[in-house]
């Protein structure tokens, strides 16, 4: 396994995302240490490490959320650490989704308004938004869940409901952030099957941040964050 010191940055314009010597710390402790990473148009990259890595980190400054004290960071040859917050949310936004631990849903609204929220955000009109997300509940095996609020939803619906969130605005990249830590090991198989199925139907490309084995495999390649570095891994070592 080797570190992102010798790690060989894939060519810009074979990627659509990707960090270059990235640093980052919050107060004196350092999160991210000259970190170099590159996520090829439509693949499925997992990120992995142990807690308190900077692998979260890395992920949030690749999805323009936060911003690294030195290096770039930058999406389809352009920089985004060098862009306003105004339009890095735009960016986040308009071609970014996203799939979090405990799916985050909108208590107040209904499953079906939490899946149109992205497109609403948009732009598209409410009739249009809710039709286009009811597309998703037979996909994802959801049915007659429309109407449920996340308290009414067990785990794993509510998670497919934060996963069609993310892919509902058909997102070019989408960033997964330990999207089966709070789930059960069948479950968050099921949710890990229904997100590599619906990403790679639409060409998305995914990063996913995960410290399991298991999930991990789901990838395409994989690497590993160690102390706010990124070492390249190779599946047949493991």
């Amino acid at each position: 396994m080797s570190t992102d010191d010798s790690l060989p940055m894939i060519p810009m314009e074979s990627c659509i995302l990707g960090a270059r010597s990235a640093v980052l710390s919050f107060g004196e402790t350092p999160a991210l240490r000259g970190a170099n990473i590159s996520v090829t148009r439509g693949e499925i990259l997992a990120v992995m490490g142990p807690s308190g890595s900077g692998k979260s980190t890395l992920l949030h400054c690749l999805a323009g959320i936060l911003v690294p004290d030195a290096g770039e960071t930058w999406f389809e040859g352009r920089r985004i650490d060098t862009l306003g917050e105004q339009e890095r949310s735009a960016l986040r936004r308009e071609r970014f989704g996203f799939v979090f631990q405990f799916g985050q849903l909108v208590p107040e609204l209904s499953a079906e308004e939490n899946v149109a929220l992205p497109l609403l955000l948009g732009g598209m009109r409410r009739t249009q938004a809710i039709s286009e997300a009811r597309t998703w509940f037979e996909r994802l095996d959801l049915e007659g869940m429309e109407g449920h609020r996340s308290g009414e939803m067990s785990g794993g619906q509510a998670q497919r409901v934060a996963l069609a969130r993310g892919l509902v605005a058909r997102p070019e990249v989408l960033f997964a952030d330990e999207p089966t830590g709070s789930l059960d090991s069948l479950t968050g198989e099921v949710v890990m099957e229904l997100l590599t199925q619906m990403a790679r139907q639409q060409g998305t490309t995914v990063v996913l941040v995960t410290h399991e084995a298991r999930v991990a495999a789901y990838a395409d390649r994989e690497v590993v964050v160690r102390d706010g570095k990124v070492a390249a891994l190779d599946r047949a070592s493991r």
